[in-house]
């Protein structure tokens, strides 16, 4: 039995090595894929709204509309006083802003309305790994990898030189992944490593190799263990086994 499992152990160990060390660092075409923060003002600078976005209206004109804070419904929609219902989903701030003066030229002369997210509930980026906080993070447009960390908060077992940011899509020609070392980042200063991140884009933070081999043996030796007194879920083992064997 004890043989068996050391051999099982020792399989592991020698796959997990395989595909941590003769994996090809990133591509020019994979680095140019993603922005640093310093390249770009926005990441999404065409934000379009959806439930639940909260909305910021002013307009000096207009006192039924200025300082109206409004949560999008789900039907798209808000609701104002002079104005009534108001679809705006799908459209960006400044849309909504020369819609709202449109329907106010029946009461005002040339009203001029300004309109901001307040709060941006419909658009995530997600962690996951060995972080203490997993799971989806609200998208602010300025969310980068330093950020995405501080929020998650990367436990003791985390291989930050081995950060994973991948750019899911349906299409495979804007599919991306890039291996960051987060390290360079954390402990020096090195900005040119704080990627932009973009909606919808997946940091993957995978374990030390001496953190992989405790986890493997802890599956091993106790495989009926509860799920919340393991590190990780069985369901983040098999996602970091299918990360690590990407290209």
């Amino acid at each position: 039995m004890a043989l068996s499992i050391l051999l099982r152990f020792g399989s592991y160990v020698a796959a997990f090595g395989c595909m941590l060390w003769c994996g090809c660092g990133p591509s020019e075409e994979q680095i140019n894929a993603f922005v640093h923060e310093w390249e770009a003002s926005v990441s999404a600078a065409d934000y379009r709204v959806q439930p639940p976005d909260t909305l910021e209206i002013s307009s000096a004109q207009a006192p039924e509309l200025d300082g109206e804070i409004q949560t999008i419904r789900q039907d798209g929609k808000i609701t104002l006083r002079l104005l009534g219902e108001v679809k705006v989903a799908g459209l960006t701030p400044v849309e909504i802003s020369r819609k709202l003066e449109s329907l106010l030229a029946r009461y005002y002369i040339e009203p001029q309305v300004s309109v901001r997210v307040d709060t941006a509930g419909s658009k995530k980026f997600f962690v996951f790994g060995q972080v203490s906080q997993e799971g989806a993070f609200a998208y602010t447009g300025r969310d980068t990898l330093l950020s995405a960390l501080a929020q998650a908060k990367p436990t003791f077992i985390a291989a930050k030189e081995q950060i994973k940011i991948i750019r899911p899509s349906h299409e495979e020609s804007k599919r991306h992944v890039l291996k960051v070392d987060a390290n360079r980042l954390l402990e020096y200063g090195m900005m040119d490593q704080n990627i932009l991140l973009q909606e919808g884009d997946i940091v993957f933070v995978p374990p030390t190799v001496l953190g992989w081999m405790g986890l493997r043996l802890r599956e091993i030796l106790f495989p009926l263990q509860p799920v919340g007194q393991a590190y990780v879920t069985p369901a983040n083992v098999v996602a970091a086994n299918r990360i690590y064997q990407d290209p």
